[in-house]
């Protein structure tokens, strides 16, 4: 029997906590560490879950705990020195996303990542989802025919959201759309149409300077020279909409909201489709990963390659 994979987790935000709830699912992984520089999270982490150490200095956690894991849900700014410290005393990672706060940093963290031997992961659960899984099986079975175009619309009533108020999702350097919903999408079409190459980006900013973006209108072309287009905007009616569409000669696909699956052949209308069953998760993948078997992970390489699209996105 394969022994239990021993998870830290820094950072016990909304998505920090959320991941918590996920890896304690599984008979496989106990979570027995966490770390958040706000004491009152830690304490109300500890407080409900039995046993588990907490932490304010994560280099304590990482020097004082038996870790087989670290999730580093942090944001952006902090991932770099935090996952080179994690790298150097050889354990292994999951990252939120993005995965730096700039193309070089990733590509060090990637970089030394490789060269330390560990297992990597980044958290893009789309990769997992059977939405997502569903629209990649039909682009795959030729559902559209010849590919002609592929949108990506991002319309945001407000930014941040409710559940999301805090000063770095807002802000330029770190935060807006592009970077937090964006880098789902822009993953997404790497992993199902291939290499993307952003050619024009127009950002609207708004006067505040330290606040993120509020639209982006943007140009790239995927392999064979066919147009992606990206349309965002934030502070707008109506309520929030994500939509991710493929047209082809044949029909069209979109991937709606993260979850939902529409679309039709030429002369039919846009209906919605049945999911693919999913059975399978990032932690499971991750586990697998772990005790040396076969595992779908998507690691540093593929959070340095959405990066580098991101940031040429942003004018950065």
């Amino acid at each position: 029997m394969a022994k239990t994979i021993n998870v830290g987790v820094i950072g016990l935000g909304a998505i920090g906590e959320r991941l918590i709830g996920a890896f304690s699912q599984y008979p496989e992984t106990s979570v027995v560490a966490v770390c958040d520089t706000m004491t009152e999270r830690v304490e109300a982490m500890t407080s409900k879950a039995d046993g588990v150490k907490g932490y304010t200095d994560y280099n304590e956690m990482i020097n004082e705990t038996n870790l087989d894991l670290v999730y580093i849900a942090v944001p952006p700014k902090f991932h770099h020195k935090i996952a080179l410290d994690v790298i150097e005393k050889g354990i292994h990672i999951l990252c939120e996303k993005p995965l730096a706060n700039s193309i070089e940093e990733a590509k060090e963290m990637m970089d030394k990542a490789n060269e330390k031997g560990i297992t990597q992961a980044m958290n893009f659960p789309l990769n997992y989802s059977p939405g997502a899984n569903t629209f990649k099986k039909l682009i795959d079975e030729g559902y559209v025919g010849e590919l002609r175009r592929v949108e990506l619309t991002m319309h945001f009533p407000q930014w941040p959201r409710s559940w999301q108020q805090n000063d770095w999702v807002a802000s330029r350097e770190q935060g807006g759309f592009v970077l937090e919903v964006g880098v789902h999408f822009i993953q997404q079409t790497q992993r199902i149409f291939g290499s993307v190459k952003p050619i024009q980006s127009l950002l609207e900013l708004p006067s505040d300077q330290a606040r993120s973006e509020v639209g982006i209108f943007a140009n790239l072309e995927l392999e064979g020279g066919i147009p992606f287009i990206i349309n965002g905007l934030s502070d707008i009616a109506g309520d929030e909409r994500i939509s991710f569409t493929a047209y082809g000669t044949e029909g069209t696909l979109s991937l709606i909201n993260w979850s939902a699956v529409e679309g039709g052949k030429l002369g039919e209308s846009i209906k919605p489709i049945e999911m693919v069953d999913q059975s399978d998760s990032l932690i499971s993948n991750i586990v697998k990963a772990l005790n040396g078997e076969k595992a779908e992970l998507y690691d540093f390489a593929a959070g340095y390659e959405a990066q580098v699209v991101l940031e040429k996105l942003r004018n950065r």
